[in-house]
């Protein structure tokens, strides 16, 4: 079993974290180039979710509980699909391209992949 302390100081050295860390800026600088008529449609969506899952992540690592940090990261985990539907909208919309959107979704199916092993570890 994980440590309250162990997770309120080492949630920076998880690797979910520092993806999600990445790929929260990368979102930041594709929106940019969005239609300014989308700043507060898919920039806005896109944006808040991929901040949610590296929140999400941080918040969990803080909880009491191994069950309630895997709670955190289910729900990081739904931010993650969530930004990735969003990107299909905006490749949909012409807002993205196939490439990037390609590359996109590769990054947050790893980190997915990331959340899943580690809500694994926190079983028991």
């Amino acid at each position: 079993m994980i440590e309250v302390s162990y997770r309120m100081h080492k949630y920076k050295n998880l690797n979910a974290w520092n993806e999600s860390r990445k790929l929260v800026k990368e979102i930041y600088i594709l929106t940019a180039k969005f239609p300014t008529d989308e700043r507060f449609g898919l920039v806005s969506q896109m944006r808040r979710a991929a901040v949610s899952i590296i929140s999400n992540i941080a918040e969990g690592a803080g909880r009491r509980t191994n069950g309630e940090f895997r709670q955190f990261l289910g729900i990081a985990n739904g931010s993650a699909f969530e930004l990735e539907a969003q990107c299909m909208i905006s490749c949909d919309l012409g807002f993205l391209d196939e490439k990037t959107l390609a590359v996109i979704g590769d990054r947050v199916d790893h980190i997915s992949r990331m959340i899943v092993k580690l809500q694994d570890t926190l079983k028991g």
